[in-house]
């Protein structure tokens, strides 16, 4: 990143009323190597050592990571130069890890680069500075206080010349606060001769030679050596600093100039001061820049698919409780609110394209990931809710189902059985926008006690809890659970695992599915007991009114991908081993709860929601699932599952979608009966059968008024039984 040549601004003012140079003995205005004099044993770069490391340097990398050095200075009066030397050396960053994430748009190199249409991984600017750096490329590394400069060289091509860039490096408790190139490149991420330097001074700590801030080399200089220091300065760098110079000495000469009115002097290698925020350097100004460009190509797939990278970043930032998540996020969401094309769309009529109306509802969701952070502060989220509501309230802000009629009711509350609505109620409702779901979560905490047991312990039970109420806190077993509406826990479980809590997420997450299976077995058990009244009536009102696949919140989705992501080989292996699986049952898995939980979001009885988008989402979001379904393996015991799915579907009434009566606007479930068909033929084919033609009746499709609707449904195609009764009429051999 070069998007500025000059030095940044100095923090803060450096001055030593109380100094005294018997203080401070050993090297003055020289300088010893990072890794010389005073360094931890065995701390350079051989990586072996048995010796304990000093207790200078276990509390110096304390302060380092904690304190900003003005609070230091503040805090004691006189400190050695050695204390000094290492807590500037432990404040420079030792992972790489971070270093990566912002000098590419993905950390695990997984992506191309930032022009998109470029799969070279190579061209990457990380990869690039790490080929720069074995190389040999990276020369002249000097640190001087928490400043660190050097020049990185990119070899000639056939292409190009070779170039000599100026690189400088800013840095304050182990986060990188300024960066500055000459190469002139202008991107929203680190140059690759940024990720050079910076990488130099992770690897090879004991190369770099390391001095005081510079204001701590002039406090030891007596007034002749400061004319001579001065003067050669001047001397060499005549022509870019005379003119500078000449002013700054008028003003000092001047006893009413401004410059006299301030104790002390800027210092740019002493550090931060307090009040500067603690956070990596992120060039707002090309983040801006970036999102208007992108915004500006229109739905073209180049322009999309680097939008979807810019969320994924903002989802690595908050996995990687990086302040910068939300910052970033923030910066998005304005230019996104600033699209010219909001106004003329709402103008004429039209609705945005399928593909920039799934952006908005990413970035809705990023922002409950945003404000549902379990250890944001209280005046974040305020912050955060002022921000939000500033948005809602622009005439031009997206709806969320992309319609101007909206019926569903708050986030926090659970949702009715029975559709109580009228149209004076819905015309006396206010729209909802991609924002309001995000301004809701702003009122839920995570105070709850029994919340807090769930996600703090894996050997949270009680055994000998036998309270069957419906909101009892655990099951028959004794495992936990958690009630609450169901796109609400399940946006908790999506926040735990974006602010890099996936433990906690899982166990919240098992929690949730417990409770999913405890409400349909005691739905089950409630049908049965009004079965000939229910059958009598010949129609029902019982649905759910807004649908858990298809949902602005996916939180089926994320149900499976938490508990997928938990129990597959090679991710997350430390999960493997986490004792929470003392929550499974006896032959259970991370992968048959995801499977189940699939199977329960897509066989819910649930209304078809208004709007053509809306309806389309819940069609692709469907499809989604079972591709991921699909992917899967059935074994003895998911079988089983599948089984004990299918009898529910059938026998649980009103609240199946396969039940003997339904809502007369439900979703229709002919293509998750025909996944179910072809799963169970091989295995139970009287079972398989029951289904298809269970989903199959014609009847219940003609009493949907299609012509009179006032929003007419829309289907994958005209007649979605006919690929099931295909397949019934050839089932694979």
């Amino acid at each position: 990143m070069a998007e500025r040549v000059q030095q940044p601004p100095a923090k803060r003012l450096c001055c030593r009323p109380g100094y005294n140079p018997a203080c401070r003995q050993g090297q003055r205005a020289g300088g010893v190597p990072c890794g010389g004099a005073g360094s931890a044993p065995g701390g350079s770069g051989n990586g072996k050592t048995h010796n304990p490391e000093s207790l200078l340097d276990i509390a110096a990398r304390r302060v380092a990571e904690k304190w900003p050095f003005q609070r230091v200075e503040e805090r004691f009066e006189r400190i050695p130069e050695p204390v000094q030397r290492r807590i500037v050396y432990w404040s420079f960053p030792r992972s790489e890890k971070e270093i990566c994430m912002y000098s590419s748009f993905n950390a695990g190199g997984e992506e191309s680069g930032s022009s998109g249409d470029n799969n070279d991984e190579t061209q990457l600017p990380f990869l690039r500075g790490v080929t720069l750096l074995e190389g040999g490329w990276v020369d002249n590394v000097l640190q001087v206080g928490f400043h660190l400069s050097g020049t990185v060289t990119d070899p000639a091509t056939p292409s190009s010349p070779e170039l000599v860039c100026s690189v400088s490096v800013s840095f304050d408790r182990c986060k990188i606060t300024a960066v500055t190139c000459t190469c002139g490149n202008k991107d929203i991420f680190y140059c690759a001769h940024v990720v050079a330097l910076s990488l130099y001074r992770v690897r090879k700590p004991e190369q770099v030679k390391l001095h005081l801030p510079i204001s701590e080399t002039l406090f030891q200089m007596s007034r002749d050596q400061l004319q001579k220091f001065v003067q050669y300065l001047i001397s060499v760098h005549h022509t870019e600093v005379l003119p500078t110079a000449q002013k700054l000495a008028d003003e000092i000469l001047s006893q009413n100039s401004e410059i006299n009115q301030v104790h002390g002097a800027p210092d740019p290698t002493a550090g931060a001061s307090v009040d500067d925020e603690n956070c990596w350097h992120l060039d707002e100004e090309q983040v801006q820049e970036q999102v208007k460009l992108f915004l500006s190509q229109g739905g073209y797939h180049g322009s999309g698919k680097q939008l979807n990278l810019l969320f994924s970043k903002v989802r690595e930032m908050l996995k990687m409780r990086d302040s910068n998540g939300a910052r970033m996020l923030t910066l998005i969401t304005e230019q996104f609110m600033a699209d010219p094309r909001l106004a003329l769309w709402r103008q004429q009529g039209t609705t945005m394209t399928d593909k920039y109306r799934q952006l908005w509802d990413e970035l809705g969701a990023l922002w409950m990931c945003i404000v549902l952070n379990p250890h944001c502060k209280p005046e974040q989220k305020s912050s955060w809710l002022r921000q939000l509501r500033r948005w809602n309230s622009v005439d031009v802000c997206p709806w969320e189902d992309g319609n101007h009629v909206n019926e569903l009711p708050n986030l926090t509350h659970s949702l009715p059985q029975v559709l109580k609505t009228s149209p004076s109620s819905a015309e006396m409702r206010p729209h909802r926008t991609v924002f309001t779901r995000a301004i809701e979560a702003c009122d839920l905490h995570w105070q709850d006690r029994h919340l807090q047991h769930i996600i703090a312990s894996d050997l949270y039970a009680n055994y000998c809890y036998h309270d069957n109420q419906e909101g009892s806190l655990f099951d028959s077993r004794g495992w936990p659970l958690w009630h609450e509406h169901v796109p609400t826990a399940c946006a908790r479980v999506d926040a735990l695992r974006s602010h890099g809590y996936p433990r906690e997420a899982l166990r919240l997450a098992i929690a949730v599915v417990n409770t999913l299976r405890r409400q349909q077995q005691r739905q089950l058990e409630h049908f049965r007991r009004h079965k000939k009244e229910l059958l009598h009536k010949g129609h029902t009102s019982i649905t759910n009114m807004e649908g858990w696949v298809g949902h602005p919140l996916d939180p089926i989705g994320t149900l499976f991908s938490t508990l997928t992501e938990s129990g597959r080989a090679g991710e997350e292996a430390d999960l493997q081993r986490m004792p929470v699986q003392r929550l499974l049952g006896d032959g259970e898995s991370y992968m048959a709860l995801a499977v189940e939980t699939a199977l329960i979001g897509l066989g819910q009885q649930r209304v078809m929601p208004d709007g053509l988008y809306a309806q389309e989402k819940v069609c692709r979001n469907e499809e989604q699932l079972l591709a991921k379904l699909q992917e899967v393996e059935l074994d003895d015991s998911l079988v089983k599952i599948f089984r004990k799915q299918a009898v529910f579907l059938l026998e649980a009434g009103p609240y199946s979608g396969l039940g003997e009566i339904v809502h007369r606007e439900s979703v229709p479930m002919h293509t998750f009966a025909r996944y179910l068909f072809t799963s169970l033929l091989p295995h139970d084919a009287e079972l398989a059968y029951k289904i298809a033609l269970r989903a199959m009746r014609v009847p219940n499709l003609l009493l949907v008024s299609w012509p009179l609707s006032p929003h007419p449904h829309h289907f994958p195609s005209p007649f979605p039984f006919c690929p099931l009764a295909s397949s019934i009429l050839t089932p694979p051999v």
